[in-house]
């Protein structure tokens, strides 16, 4: 990996994630995803997921306006998934998460295994008594927050 910096974000942080890693992944060394709202168009276009029509209004609504779908398609991660290198990753999910269904970051790390063209480590983690917020409990956060800042160190070849 050619890039440096770190970044990492969160639920639609972490579709920022997503997008720049599909449009400029040489820039990143190590990209961290928590709850990641990648699938934004699959997401929109199903109506019978209990959040989705509340979130047309901020997002739009791609089975009625042509416009929107060809904007959410333009930006969505896992739709522009392509043949490329990809920078380090961790990537992760909750199994009780309402609002980024536990299955959206599994199918963009299998769709980025899949097709991307380098040996760089993806790792996915689905916390199986997690929500949108993560594990609840006192140390829970802080030890997820671990996970993540040591990846990153991992990635970026810090020894000390």
């Amino acid at each position: 990996h050619k890039g440096g910096i770190a970044i990492a974000g969160r639920s639609a942080g972490g579709e920022l994630m997503g997008a720049v890693v599909n449009s400029d992944p040489e820039l990143w060394g190590a990209v961290v995803a928590d709850v990641p709202f990648v699938d934004v168009l699959n997401t929109m276009l199903d109506e019978s997921l209990p959040l989705t029509p509340g979130e047309w209004p901020e997002w739009g609504n791609p089975i009625e306006d042509p416009d929107a779908f060809a904007l959410i398609r333009g930006y969505s991660p896992y739709d522009n998934v392509k043949a490329q290198d990809y920078p380090p990753m961790f990537i992760s999910g909750g199994l009780n998460d309402p609002r980024v269904t536990y299955w959206e970051p599994a199918k963009w790390a299998a769709k980025l295994r899949a097709t991307k063209t380098d040996d760089n480590v993806l790792l996915l983690k689905t916390n199986m008594g997690a929500g949108h917020g993560g594990k609840s409990g006192r140390w829970e956060s802080l030890k997820e927050a671990a996970d993540e800042m040591a990846f990153i160190l991992w990635q970026l070849g810090v020894e000390k």
